[in-house]
């Protein structure tokens, strides 16, 4: 698959999640079919505004943008949604995940 066309599926996957949910990398990842890491490097890449790339974050709950101005932004983006962090930075994946199990593979062909 291309690398343009693989982009695609994950955005397109990323537009899926609701406001006030979450999902991880690897949720994405299997639901595509490819890494965790790559899905990573697609949001990365993003410039467009139309993808919630906020609603991506690790398999621990936490944000994984390095940059302070970057999680900041991701952070205030997920609490305008209602999205409550625990003491620890981290997210109730239990509570706020989006899982794409009823979701037909087929959206995104």
């Amino acid at each position: 698959m291309q690398k343009r066309s693989l982009f695609k599926k994950i955005y397109d996957a990323v537009k899926l999640i609701p406001a006030g949910r979450v999902t991880t990398y690897g949720q994405i990842g299997k639901y595509i079919g490819c890494s965790a890491k790559y899905v990573g490097y697609a949001l990365s890449s993003l410039n467009r505004s139309d993808v919630p790339w906020h609603r991506v974050i690790n398999s621990k709950g936490r944000i994984s943008i390095k940059n302070i101005e970057g999680y900041y932004l991701q952070r205030q983006l997920l609490e305008q949604e209602g999205i409550i962090f625990k003491e620890d930075n981290s997210v109730d994946l239990e509570q706020y995940i989006y899982k794409f199990d009823n979701i037909e593979h087929n959206i995104l062909e």
